[in-house]
């Protein structure tokens, strides 16, 4: 992957993250430790899909971009998103593209 792509990624990762801002979805506090032991996919049994895009989805991908290790083969969280904040009150529809978007560099 290019740096181009990289640096498009991070931009992504940084829009996710003024989304969830401005829709008051964005936590000051992170869970509790033990909710980072869950062995469950995206950690479900232990977090709100909220909490799981931004303290472990966002938080290794800008960890794995600053360090410039090597990207996943695919990324496919959309789905997930689409599904999981359909029952969210708020407007999520930006927040679901974006990451669509993310998804699609992959």
């Amino acid at each position: 992957m290019t740096n181009d792509q990289r640096q498009a990624l991070a931009g992504l990762l940084n829009d996710m993250q003024a989304e969830m801002e401005g829709l008051r979805l964005w936590d000051t506090l992170p869970p509790e430790p033990a909710a980072f032991q869950s062995a469950t996919p995206f950690f479900a049994d232990t977090m709100k899909f909220t909490q799981w895009l931004q303290w472990v989805f966002i938080a290794r991908f800008r960890a794995i971009l600053a360090e410039d290790h090597p990207l996943p083969a695919q990324c496919d969280v959309a789905p997930l998103a689409e599904e999981t904040l359909r029952d969210v009150p708020e407007d999520t529809d930006r927040l679901v593209a974006l990451i669509r978007d993310f998804d699609a560099h992959f």
